[in-house]
């Protein structure tokens, strides 16, 4: 690996944009092994203001993140290739480039799009995926993944709290394997919710929970604690649902099942913001005893 990709952390300082749970969560991490954590926030609400605050994210420019050795990027999925125009100038201008990371729920075909912006400003760019619930003070850390040829140089965040693995594989590798895994796990809850509605509108709903007791209680348990986690997540896994979709290609079959959990995700999301029929049956199928 070129030495100019292994960014200088001997400051001490990176960027995290921005301070949504996952966000703020490997701030804080970061912090705690004595690391200062920059971020934007210009133009955001009180709620992520507040969130920023509590993680000790400290509110930059965007000269002053481009200063930064590494800069992660932790935003919505249709938020990716924004945030990578938005600080492309900031980047062309700086004197000493850092290393961008991609960390969000995105496409290989996404990310390449992305790297392109990236690294027609110098910088260097490693594509990135987060596996894993955004972390506590003390709780487990999530995987970040990390692959193309400037990804070795971001294992030096394992001396600030993360914890990276490296693929041994181009940009979108590790978006691939985020693609993959979050198809699996975010696709079998859409499924389940499909399934607990139909039955709960044709009144089966209280029969389907017991034969679950019975013959998938390993299942039935995974859906009492993954259902009721993806109420206030919805809305942001509707592009991600979109982006696995492409990712499929579309002239195969499968592509359209997870454009369809896109539009069913979208669905959820606002009969949750409603405190809609549905959300409240997912809720008494899953009280069931």
């Amino acid at each position: 690996m070129d030495k100019s990709m292994i960014p200088d952390l001997s400051g001490k300082v990176i960027a995290i944009i921005a301070p949504g749970n996952m966000g703020a969560g490997l701030a804080t991490r970061v912090r705690a092994a004595g690391f200062s954590v920059r971020t934007l926030l210009a133009g955001r609400g009180e709620a992520t203001r507040m969130r920023a605050s509590q993680a000790g994210m400290q509110d930059a420019s965007p000269p002053d993140i481009a200063a930064c050795p590494v800069i992660l990027s932790v935003v919505p999925p249709g938020r990716a290739h924004v945030l990578a125009r938005e600080l492309a100038p900031a980047l062309a201008a700086a004197p000493v480039k850092p290393l961008y990371v991609d960390c969000n729920a995105v496409s290989p075909e996404t990310v390449k799009v992305i790297a392109e912006t990236i690294t027609a400003t110098g910088a260097a760019f490693a594509d990135a995926g987060i596996i894993g619930l955004p972390p506590t003070a003390d709780g487990p850390l999530p995987v970040i993944y990390a692959s193309g040829e400037a990804a070795p140089g971001l294992a030096a965040l394992n001396h600030a709290g993360l914890d990276i693995r490296v693929l041994d594989g181009p940009v979108g590798a590790a978006s691939t394997l985020k693609m993959c895994y979050a198809g699996i796990g975010k696709g079998l809850t859409a499924l389940a919710c499909a399934m607990i509605l139909a039955a709960e509108r044709a009144g089966a709903g209280e029969a389907l929970h017991a034969e679950m007791e019975r013959s998938q209680k390993m299942l039935l348990g995974r859906l009492e604690g993954s259902i009721p986690d993806m109420f206030p997540k919805a809305y942001r896994w509707v592009a991600e649902m979109e982006e696995i979709g492409g990712f499929l290609d579309e002239e195969r079959p499968e592509s359209g099942i997870y454009r369809g959990m896109a539009g069913f995700y979208d669905r959820l999301a606002g009969d949750f913001d409603a405190q809609g029929p549905e959300i409240a049956a997912l809720k008494r199928f899953l009280d069931k005893k």
